[in-house]
């Protein structure tokens, strides 16, 4: 059965596993998921990443990652743009997430990137999800 939302999917998946205290949550693997776990990673909310191919369209394994006493780093997540209702936004109407305290995944002509990055480097695009 084909899934009409993969990203809400992904988000979703983290959320869930990040609640349980997880230290791992497997992802069916694509090209934006990987891109988007990518950019988790380099703004330090998830410890590491990694796709392992199989039969199909491949993996993605998360490595979560928890602060002091198990508390997580993803404090929340928040799918912004859907299948059904798409959010397109010019490089200066881009907002901070909490005043600069978490980050907006933000698809671009240039990739996948951060809403900071997609100011500084002066593109606009999808803004796919709010993390904080």
């Amino acid at each position: 059965m084909a899934m009409s939302d993969p990203i809400a999917d992904m988000l979703t998946r983290i959320r869930n596993a990040n609640r349980a205290k997880f230290n791992s949550v497997d992802i069916p693997g694509s090209n934006s998921k990987l891109a988007m776990a990518r950019v988790l990673k380099d703004e330090g909310f998830i410890r590491n990443f990694k796709f392992m191919k199989d039969d199909k369209q491949g993996i993605l394994r998360i490595y979560l990652k928890y602060g002091k006493d198990q508390g997580s780093v993803i404090l929340g997540l928040e799918r912004i743009s859907k299948p059904s209702r798409r959010v397109y936004v010019k490089s200066r109407d881009i907002k901070p997430v909490l005043n600069g305290m978490g980050i907006a995944i933000v698809s671009t002509s240039q990739g996948i990137m951060t809403d900071r990055q997609a100011r500084k480097e002066n593109l606009g695009g999808e803004i796919l999800c709010n993390v904080w």
